[in-house]
């Protein structure tokens, strides 16, 4: 496939007033407890940059990264060359950050949530996706305008729900408008949770002017060869299953990308629009404006993608046969028969289970319950995660599913996955828990003392041989 690598920043949430530091305090506790206690990666040693001073976060012997952001706890998984490393590898920061909750004796009242919204302030946090693409990609006006479509509409089964709508105050930009400011009624629940605070098509900053692109060019590689995309504008998704049904549907469009082999005639008329218009819309009809002024379906959108990724890609590799596979599974049940999706996307997931809460309890949307509820689903807690509740609908979810999770509880924790240079990563890790510093550890470089440097510039490459030897 792709060499793909996701960043979660974790919402903290706690219940018992008397913690001391609340919130705020809970994130230092566990990096600390995690990278001191669990010995589970080394430390940084020096300044990255203004906001990450030395001992804020470091690498872990997994070949991710754990450091804070911000006042968030922010887990980067490694570099993963397989679907099922991606999911296993994401949901491995997860059960390290529970691990240390349940270490310090705090599970019942601290909790990690993996989603992307603060409904008291209504703040977003992100999930950042990061797809290694070939240099000589054309990123063409035609290009950058089919890749725009795709990923607005890529979240009726990518996105993660949410109850209810953003407000201004979290905003220094422009924020999408309520629904009752234009006429219509309050949005009770939508698709996304990213989709309110995506302000931008294409930007270079992260923060206040979120883009569904971010244009910062920074490869983490050799920039002669590649390219590294960044996303800002997916969700969190609990399972494991939409997240490398999100990434791998991502990860082979690109490959239409580079081999110029992109739909045409599904450039939208604006692309933040559309993303919002159908995050929002409850009639799930999900019509959009095409720059051409006529009028598509967002299934549609995707249905010509996923076309198109079947004549070219069809029989590489029995992973790419069994996304395309599931893709289109996916997009033919989104509507005729979304229980068929349960414990694999998202928003229907979470949609099923608070409609049986509001039934059961005759409760109106707006009741604050329902927000609760909402960031239960989405706790990191196997114990007291809605998520982990529902029993996922099909054999091929359910598998995919406990599998990714079986690897997160254990070997995603503690050794890189195979095929990237994760693995060099992760033996240096280990080198300098057992032999101290100075060190500085990099996503493309491993330095010891101040001239002694081994370089990574190949994403692909494990670099065994070669971290060994400069080790030595």
């Amino acid at each position: 496939m792709r060499i793909t690598g996701l960043e979660t920043e974790y919402g903290c949430l706690v219940s018992d007033e008397r913690s001391p530091g609340g919130a705020d305090a809970w994130p230092v506790r566990v990096k600390g407890h995690l990278f001191r206690r669990r010995a589970v990666g080394v430390l940084d040693l020096h300044y990255r940059d203004y906001e990450e001073p030395p001992g804020n976060g470091g690498f872990l012997r997994n070949g991710g990264r754990l450091y804070l952001d911000m006042g968030h706890l922010e887990y980067s998984s490694p570099e993963c060359l397989t679907l099922a490393d991606l999911a296993a590898y994401d949901a491995a920061g997860d059960a390290l950050v529970q691990s240390a909750l349940d270490d310090l004796g705090a599970s019942e009242r601290v909790a990690f949530i993996k989603n992307n919204v603060d409904h008291h302030t209504g703040a977003t946090f992100g999930c950042h996706e990061n797809y290694l693409v070939q240099r000589a990609a054309e990123f063409s006006h035609e290009n950058i305008a089919a890749l725009l479509a795709f990923l607005a509409t890529r979240q009726i089964y990518a996105g993660a729900g949410r109850v209810g709508e953003a407000h201004g105050a979290s905003f220094d930009w422009e924020p999408a408008r309520p629904s009752s400011a234009v006429g219509g009624p309050p949005v009770e629940y939508q698709i996304s949770q990213r989709a309110d605070h995506i302000v931008n098509d294409i930007y270079q900053w992260v923060q206040f002017n979120r883009a569904i692109i971010n244009a910062r060019d920074e490869p983490l590689a050799d920039p002669r060869r590649f390219r590294r995309l960044h996303l800002l504008i997916g969700d969190s998704n609990p399972s494991p299953f939409a997240c490398a049904l999100k990434c791998g549907a991502t990860a082979a469009v690109l490959s239409l990308l580079e081999e110029d082999a992109m739909p045409r005639g599904w450039e939208l008329l604006d692309a933040v629009e559309a993303t919002r218009a159908i995050s929002r819309d409850q009639s799930r009809q999900w019509a959009v404006p095409l720059a051409d002024g006529r009028t598509c379906d967002a299934l549609d959108v995707q249905l010509a993608f996923l076309a198109a990724a079947q004549a070219r890609l069809a029989g590489r590799d029995d992973e790419t046969d069994w996304l395309l596979a599931q893709w289109e599974h996916t997009l033919a049940c989104l509507r005729p028969r979304p229980e068929a999706l349960l414990g694999g996307v998202d928003w229907i997931t979470k949609r099923w289970l608070l409609e049986q809460f509001r039934a059961e309890q005759d409760l109106a949307w707006t009741d604050p319950w329902m927000q609760s509820l909402d960031l239960e689903y989405h706790n990191v807690n196997p114990e007291r995660g809605l998520f982990f509740a529902v029993e996922p609908a099909s054999k091929t979810i359910g598998e995919f599913n406990a599998t990714a999770f079986a690897a997160a509880r254990g070997i995603a924790q503690t050794q890189p996955p195979a095929g990237s240079r994760a693995v060099a990563r992760g033996l240096a890790v280990e080198f300098f828990q057992r032999e101290g510093g100075p060190y500085i550890i990099n996503w493309d470089a491993i330095i010891r003392g101040p001239q002694d440097q081994l370089s990574l510039p190949d994403p692909h490459q494990e670099y065994t041989r070669e971290a060994a030897e400069f080790l030595r």
